[in-house]
């Protein structure tokens, strides 16, 4: 099981089960990363790569093989970010790129075009969950209406991953102004800059847990809860309030009681102004189909029939 990313270009095994193989081919360059919270050591290897029970095959992969890793609760991670974000993963050579599984995909005509489509469901108690990668573009199956895209921002270093520009509001209040952040599927949490945050955090009445970190907040809190609102291009992405809650069913695996509320919006460690001011991670891609062009340099986001779902 390989952890879905999108702010790495690398795709690598080995935290878990040994790497064993009889066809691949080591290259002998080694390379690392560093995530929010985890990295990863070791050296790439040339091989045949296979995605969904066998389905999609991704021939002459360069992945990478662990020697240590930190921080990563499964077997490796699927990198799925754009091309640029591999700039530094090859420690031999650092000014150049590592090809994605959509640049080996695009390469090989298996694809049209180098573009990443992502579903999210909800998590709804007692259900198995489901999500879906489309390579090539996006599934309209998957989504109400249409996609609409916005341009790659071009504030660094959001420019490197898939960075957009948006601001964010509570209701009517403030909470962010118009600035560049990322939209990244391996993180869980939806981040802002700490005086984003602050804002936050008293229009909510949130009180940080100690235990996980996560702002708490009452059952007359909760009800009275506005719509936390993305301005995206000429769009109002918003999370209604049960989209901003931790689902209570997994309250047992973040240290809360079965009846503890807590919402899913963390600080960063900068204030606005850092070049990367946000953080839109699973908890959002939950609510909204997304779609990464590399080609294009584009992020294209669509609702769908769970954005508005009473799930949490």
């Amino acid at each position: 099981d390989l952890v879905l990313d999108g702010s790495s270009a690398i795709t690598w095994i080995g935290a878990g089960a040994p790497y064993v193989s009889f066809s691949g081919v080591d290259t002998r360059e080694p390379v690392a990363f560093d995530y929010l919270y985890g990295s990863f050591r070791g050296m790439t290897y040339s091989n045949i790569m296979y995605l969904g029970s066998g389905r999609l095959l991704v021939p002459r992969m360069q992945i990478g093989v662990a020697s240590t890793a930190w921080g990563i609760a499964a077997d490796g991670v699927l990198g799925i970010g754009p091309t640029s974000s591999g700039l530094g993963t090859l420690q031999n050579s650092l000014d150049q790129t590592i090809p994605t599984i959509t640049d080996r995909l695009f390469g090989e005509g298996s694809i049209t075009r180098p573009a990443v489509g992502i579903f999210f469901q909800p998590i709804f108690p007692n259900t198995v969950n489901y999500g879906e990668i489309t390579f090539g573009g996006s599934n309209p199956q998957m989504y109400d209406k249409q996609v609409r895209y916005v341009d790659i921002t071009t504030t660094a270093p959001s420019s490197r991953y898939w960075g957009i520009d948006l601001r964010v509001t509570y209701g009517k209040k403030k909470i962010l102004d118009y600035t560049a952040g990322i939209v990244d599927c391996g993180c869980t949490f939806i981040y802002l800059a700490t005086d984003a945050y602050d804002r936050y955090k008293a229009a909510t009445g949130g009180i940080v847990n100690e235990a996980n970190g996560l702002l708490q907040i009452s059952l007359a809190e909760y009800d009275a809860l506005s719509d936390l609102n993305f301005h995206i291009g000429e769009q109002i992405y918003r999370l209604i309030p049960n989209a901003q809650i931790w689902p209570r069913s997994l309250n047992e695996k973040i240290e809360g009681g079965a009846n503890d509320i807590f919402l899913i919006v963390k600080p960063l460690t900068t204030p606005t102004g850092a070049g990367c001011d946000f953080i839109n991670g699973y908890v959002f891609l939950q609510r909204f189909y997304t779609v990464f062009d590399d080609q294009r340099h584009q992020f294209g986001i669509a609702r769908h029939k769970f954005t508005k779902a009473i799930a949490n």
